[in-house]
């Protein structure tokens, strides 16, 4: 920490957020009132205007069917001349003519209730009395069907009780819908009237408020254009690489003398981020040599040596010259030149060597299947993610089990943009407590776990160059073995890690 550094300056009671705060309230106030008077008024008219347009809507709905269609419906019943029950089950398409009157009655009904101008209660009384004597001179066609009475009887019951009552209806809905839009012109006037006022009041408003603005505006721009520009001068000389360079103290206590302070801590502070970047360079190169380290194990060397030697003097040079071909081979990709990516082709390699060396020492243990995509060959991936995966499931899964067992290494395109790799072994996995353990192990910096570093190893590396969304996930069932599965960003070999996180 630096121990130079100035006690932070806190905006005082002349801060730029202060002033700009004022300049808003200024503003805002007045037409904020403005606004919600404006927004009542409109809500008021707009609820009014919109409860006459839908009664209009429902009284037009009747206007234009009602009359002809109820019409109809008794007229077919007289000329079928059968009780109205048995006319309506014989023809299943004739409307029901009460159901018509019941409805437009509880529509009207409704109506009725939320009308407020008197006139067209007035009609909407005279229209729902209509509707209850057309319902009670239906009632006596009804009956004269049930008794069988004559056609003409009936005929003339529909032409001088029926459709006179209909054709009323009909008019008290026309003048309804008349007293009804003359209410909307009214809405109209008040609402013609109130705008005007609005309007001359808002000019008013609106001419003092930026005669008001237009000052106190200047004035702030003022107080933060020429320290700004002061310190776009001393910013330009710290980004040239002028550490010394320092923003003037000017005594005061607004978000610009804040951020000025700021700057005078950013060029003190920067030399040590500087190195502190030298350091994380280190930690990742101590983290590759330990890799290494770890890789090039001394017991594997050696066992392996041992291992060509015993087949040499049993006389199985084919087999002893193989097995120095793959621990060549293997040694040339753990040094792979220097280079930290490699393609998933040369990893394959990496593994299938390692597992041919191992192949000869546990030939009764041990058998393998590799099944990579050849699609992802030419991606890239962080040089020896898998081999220590491999390496920990036939140490620790399989050469547990004491009889033959196999290792499945897998690899494939997962969502068109991310590799996923599976390591799995049919070993003596794990028990749930033990898993745990070794997925809060993984989850640690390498240089902090107390077992399992192969695994945290390569998971720390895969999160240092493509960030938290890939890396390892373990899956154990203990008797049945192991699953690692490795997710990474499918990039081509050879490109930087950080383009993952763009």
């Amino acid at each position: 920490m630096d121990r130079t550094r100035r006690t932070q300056k806190t905006p005082g009671k002349h801060g730029i957020r202060k002033r700009l705060t004022g300049l808003l309230l200024l503003i805002g106030v007045p037409l904020t009132a403005m606004s919600v008077y404006l927004l009542i008024a409109l809500h008021s008219y707009a609820g009014a205007y919109d409860e006459i347009v839908s009664n209009l809507t429902v009284a037009g709905s009747y206007n234009l069917d009602f009359r002809n269609e109820l019409d109809e419906s008794i007229y077919k019943l007289v000329v079928r001349g059968l009780p109205m029950e048995e006319a309506l089950e014989d023809d299943s398409t004739m409307a029901d003519p009460y159901a018509q009157i019941d409805e437009l009655r509880n529509d009207f009904k409704r109506l009725e209730g939320i009308t407020t101008d008197s006139q067209s209660r007035q009609w909407l009384g005279s229209l729902l009395r209509n509707i209850n004597t057309l319902k009670e001179r239906l009632d006596d066609i009804k009956d004269s069907l049930a008794k069988g009475g004559s056609y003409q009887e009936n005929l003339d019951m529909l032409d001088n009780n029926i459709y006179i009552l209909t054709e009323l209806i009909q008019d008290d809905i026309q003048y309804y819908i008349y007293y009804q839009t003359r209410s909307i012109e009214g809405l109209k006037e008040g609402l013609n009237s109130a705008v005007r006022n609005m309007m001359i009041f808002s000019c008013i408003l609106l001419a003092a408020l930026i005669i008001a603005v237009l000052a106190w505006g200047a004035r702030i721009v003022r107080s933060i254009t020429r320290p700004l520009e002061e310190l776009v001068q001393v910013t330009s000389r710290i980004a040239k690489g002028d550490f010394e360079a320092r923003a003037a103290d000017k005594g005061g206590k607004d978000e610009i003398a804040a951020l000025s302070d700021s700057v005078n801590d950013m060029a003190r502070h920067l030399d040590i981020m500087v190195r502190q970047i030298k350091e994380d360079e280190r930690r990742m190169r101590w983290q590759e040599l330990r890799l290494l380290q770890e890789q090039i194990n001394p017991h594997f060397l050696y066992n392996t040596l041992d291992t060509i030697v015993w087949l040499i003097e049993g006389g199985k040079y084919d087999d002893a010259e193989d097995m120095i071909m793959s621990l060549s081979t293997f040694f040339k990709l753990v040094l792979s030149r220097g280079r930290e990516i490699i393609t998933v082709r040369e990893e394959e390699q990496h593994i299938l060597s390692y597992l041919q060396i191992q192949r000869y020492r546990y030939s009764d243990l041990l058998s393998y299947e590799i099944a990579i995509d050849p699609s992802l060959y030419l991606y890239g991936i962080p040089k020896m993610t898998l081999q220590p995966l491999v390496e920990n499931a036939l140490y620790h899964g399989i050469k547990h089990r004491r009889s033959l067992g196999r290792l499945i290494i897998t690899g494939e395109m997962e969502d068109g943009n991310q590799m996923c790799f599976k390591v799995k072994d049919d070993g003596v996995g794990m028990s749930g407590e033990e898993l745990r353990k070794l997925q809060e192990e993984v989850q640690k910096p390498s240089s902090q776990t107390e077992s399992g570093y192969g695994m945290a190893n390569v998971s720390e590396r895969i999160r240092m160059n493509y960030g938290k969304p890939y890396g390892l996930s373990i899956d154990s069932v203990q008797g049945k073995g192991t699953v690692v599965t490795v997710r990474l960003p499918a990039l081509e070999a050879g490109k930087p890690g950080e383009e993952a996180l763009s």
